[in-house]
């Protein structure tokens, strides 16, 4: 028996590290009868379709089931009230924190890659200096990724975080032995830099360059990409906040008269007269009461000629009047406006996949456990064929600590992102992720008299 699909239903996503974790989300939500998910790790939101009626809540209760925040969106109007919350200018508590550990990782890493680069370098009891500054690195700094590798593994699962956390920490794990127990801790002990893997006793070799040297690159990585995101979310607010601030609404005065009373935009109702003066912006699409003049509506349909409006005319918000004094009528406010939709369109854009992102993603889903086995079996073979502890420990957390394919399931949504962000500011308006994907087989583009495409 078919069901009838509601209305789409979005929601935020909180405690996501990696594609991997979008996967596993999307996968979780489309075991639910009639429910079709797509979540997109770069935007941090999912986009469902469900029978009509669903609860959003069984969305909500089945991503914290898998480890993981959700909740529905707070509604957004356009102009002051897409600030309203503070959302465009609040400090990202998330940004401060990755460029604090990102800033405090540069800081102790550096030394310990040099001393374990540069055998000049290597000086008495170095060995003990760079366990002191690669101790907070892999322990403090590379602490989200840690967190985040248990919450996974309290549910059975492992993400790209998984890797990193178990790289890293085999690495001070087995430094800590090499110095505690075996001879890494002799003075003098030198670790010359070599192209070459020569035989050795294992206890000899520390790896807190390695374990400090991920941590650093992963956290710029991380942090890049969440600065890449909001300056594109920040794009998608400069669009909302193009229309008017403030309206002078028509109301009756107490001898009858009518008087202009100033409001907030967002307070307008569908129904209620306002004044628009020469050079004022429209505060929300209307019908013209009363007044003739020239509309300049470049900014929405790329026409450079105003155009002429009188009674009876429609006119559309955040356009700018740039004749005479007109009297508007509302007819859509808030979120129906034409200025809303147009910021929709961008925000459904960059939420929609690609078809080589979710080729991606289906990659990214399987590609975390197969480079554990790996790596185990890395380390097996490794000591099956004689290999000394040392080279087998040491080819094992290679395969852990160079397998993060973060870019796998990132550079398309985040090229997306941007990309619909950057077009945004630029009064390019992209429809979806297929939009651009088929652009690549244009080879003609028409314009029209003025120079406009739509």
């Amino acid at each position: 028996m078919s069901t009838t699909a509601g209305p789409d239903i979005e929601l935020e996503i909180g405690g996501m590290t990696c594609a991997s974790c979008a996967n596993r989300i999307e996968r979780k939500l489309n075991k639910l009868d009639g429910v079709q998910a797509t979540v997109n790790y770069a935007t941090e939101k999912a986009k469902v379709i469900a029978p009509e009626g669903f609860d959003p809540q069984l969305l909500i209760k089945e991503v914290e089931g898998a480890g993981y925040t959700a909740a529905l969106p707070k509604p957004k109007n356009p102009g002051p009230a897409a600030g309203a919350d503070g959302d465009g200018d609040a400090p990202d508590l998330e940004l401060v924190s990755l460029r604090q550990r990102l800033i405090g990782s540069i800081v102790l890493t550096v030394p310990v890659i040099a001393m374990a680069m540069v055998p000049a370098f290597q000086f008495t009891y170095w060995q003990w200096i760079s366990l002191a500054l690669a101790a907070p690195v892999i322990i403090w700094a590379a602490w989200p990724f840690h967190r985040a590798a248990w919450a996974n593994l309290k549910h059975g699962t492992a993400t790209m975080d998984t890797l990193i956390s178990m790289g890293t920490s085999v690495a001070l794990l087995w430094s800590l032995y090499a110095l505690l127990f075996g001879t890494a801790g002799t003075p003098g002990m030198t670790h010359p830099f070599e192209f070459t893997i020569a035989p050795s006793d294992g206890a000899a070799n520390i790896y807190l360059e390695v374990g400090a040297g991920v941590t650093m690159f992963i956290l710029a990585g991380r942090y890049f990409e969440k600065r890449s995101k909001r300056q594109a979310g920040a794009a998608l607010r400069a669009l909302l906040e193009l229309g008017a601030k403030e309206v002078s609404v028509l109301r009756d005065g107490p001898d009858g008269s009518r008087v202009e009373v100033k409001i907030p935009t967002a307070e307008l109702q569908v129904g209620d007269e306002f004044v628009v003066r020469p050079g004022e912006k429209i505060a929300t699409d209307g019908v013209v009461v009363s007044g003739t003049s020239a509309v300049d509506a470049s900014m929405l349909t790329g026409e450079s000629v105003p155009v002429e409006v009188a009674e009876g005319d429609p006119v559309t918000g955040a356009t700018v009047n740039a004749g005479g004094r007109l009297v508007v009528r509302a007819t859509r406010v808030g979120s129906d406006t034409q200025l809303a939709q147009m910021a929709k369109l961008v925000e459904d854009a960059q939420t929609g996949k690609a078809e080589v992102q979710r080729l991606a993603d289906r990659i990214s889903g399987v590609f975390v456990p197969i480079v554990i086995v790996i790596a185990v079996a890395a380390l097996g073979a490794s000591l099956g064929a004689g290999f000394p502890p040392a080279a087998a420990f040491t080819a094992a957390v290679a395969v852990l600590v160079i397998a993060c394919p973060c870019a796998l399931g990132l550079a398309t949504p985040t090229a997306l992102l941007v990309g619909t962000g950057r077009g945004a500011q630029m009064g390019i308006l992209i429809k979806g992720p297929e939009v651009l994907e088929s652009t690549r087989k244009v080879d003609t583009v028409v314009l029209d008299k003025t120079g406009t495409v739509t």
